[in-house]
């Protein structure tokens, strides 16, 4: 307990499941994946057989973030995954889940995105993202 801190793990900011493809080589997603449309519903997309969509990762991830800016502490650090991190983000900066469907703030494994509250206007600011430390 490096920060004298217990962990307490919420699923909700887990990886997005890939259904049937989950643990499976990549051949088998290549196989089956099916693109999102240029335009049109991504979010609700299906990309392959079983897989959690975008939507539904947005709405999981938003209701874990709003929770944890609820309970006022100062500070928090979060673990999550790439693909959830995104969400995580933009619902610190309060983007409508619906405008999702194009954005990805990509981040490397192990690295590390500080979000910081202005103190005098309340502003939502990402400081670092996806930094290797």
């Amino acid at each position: 307990m490096r920060f004298g801190v217990r962990p307490v793990f919420d699923g909700r900011l887990r990886e997005r499941s890939f259904g049937e493809v989950e643990g499976k080589p990549k051949s088998e997603w290549d196989r089956v994946f099916v693109p999102p449309p240029v335009v049109g519903d991504r979010m609700g997309h299906v990309d392959v057989p079983g897989a959690e969509t975008r939507a539904a990762v947005a709405r999981r991830v938003y209701a874990a973030v709003d929770e944890i800016l609820e309970s006022g502490a100062e500070h928090q650090i979060l673990v999550t995954h790439g693909f959830a991190m995104t969400y995580v983000v933009a619902a610190w900066i309060g983007m409508p889940p619906e405008s999702l469907g194009h954005v990805v703030f990509k981040v490397r494994s192990g690295s590390i995105t500080t979000l910081h509250e202005d103190d005098v206007y309340g502003g939502r600011l990402v400081m670092r993202l996806g930094a290797v430390p």
